[in-house]
């Protein structure tokens, strides 16, 4: 399998940005911990970039890709998909499950930073980042990015951490410690006490996403929030997933969405054409 293969757009002539997290932190805290496997939570955020897309024949992007989980899958719906990561090790091992199972599809895995992609320009008609903007450096300049490499039209469905969900996912820092795990109310805390708590990750407000694609061409055509899969429960009991699921996807559907693990935002890039002047017209 080539890293640049020749049926998917060419890499740009521009150096790619290594934007690399400080050095010795723990990749759980640096980078989030990607989909190893794939379960009923994948699955399910899998159907919902379906429902603003058809993946088939689709040159689609995985930013952040992790170990590929989600870009075989994109290549099982019939995309050519690629992937891009700043963690050559999780590339390394996403190379590896490809040729194991002979995904077809698969256009590559290559390394690089999101703020600086290697793609040439409208390269892609989906960008994907699930669960990954909050880890970069530069959240805006990452989604200029994004429109970059997008073709006009061309959409972008991103998953990240939702400010109001209760727990914070990524760990915390304590006393000079990390500590992973699901931690209560961190993210209800005001900016410089959370921001204190938790310096690796950013969790984002139902008004960030126009902010931050204010004077790009991508706009906001959707934006919902989804709850977790409960895939953990489920290996315990699956009567009680099935139960939570169920009310939590209920949620999704009124107020109560707010309150859910992540926002899902549907972005598109409409390039605005120039005036058409017509003879003898105004």
């Amino acid at each position: 399998m080539s890293d640049s293969p020749s049926s998917m757009p060419a890499p740009s002539t521009s150096t790619t940005a290594t934007a690399l997290p400080p050095v010795g932190e723990p990749d759980a805290a640096r980078l989030g911990n990607p989909s190893f496997v794939w379960r009923y939570g994948q699955e399910r955020r899998l159907a919902l970039i379906e429902r603003y897309i058809s993946l088939h024949d689709r040159r689609v992007l995985d930013l952040g890709c992790g170990v590929g989980e989600y870009v075989r899958a994109f290549a099982r719906r019939g995309a050519q998909a690629l992937g891009t990561d700043i963690a050559v090790d999780r590339l390394v091992e996403a190379r590896q499950r490809v040729e194991t199972t002979a995904t077809r599809g698969v256009q590559g895995f290559l390394a690089a930073a999101g703020e600086s992609l290697p793609f040439t320009d409208g390269a892609f008609d989906l960008v994907v980042l699930n669960e990954v903007i909050e880890h970069v450096q530069d959240d805006r300049a990452t989604l200029r990015e994004v429109a970059r490499v997008l073709r006009p039209g061309g959409t972008c469905i991103l998953y990240a951490p939702n400010r109001l969900y209760p727990f914070e996912t990524h760990g915390i820092y304590w006393r000079g410690r990390y500590v992973f795990g699901n931690i209560p109310f961190v993210n209800w805390l005001p900016d410089i006490l959370r921001d204190r708590l938790v310096p690796h990750a950013r969790a984002y407000r139902h008004g960030d996403w126009h902010r931050l694609v204010a004077g790009s061409t991508l706009r906001v055509v959707d934006h919902g929030y989804v709850y977790p899969g409960f895939d953990n429960i489920e290996a315990r009991s699956r009567p009680l997933a099935n139960a939570i699921r169920r009310f939590c996807y209920w949620a999704e559907g009124n107020a109560l969405q707010r309150f859910g693990l992540s926002h899902l935002v549907v972005l598109r890039r409409e390039d605005t054409a120039p005036p058409t002047t017509r003879p003898g017209g105004h």
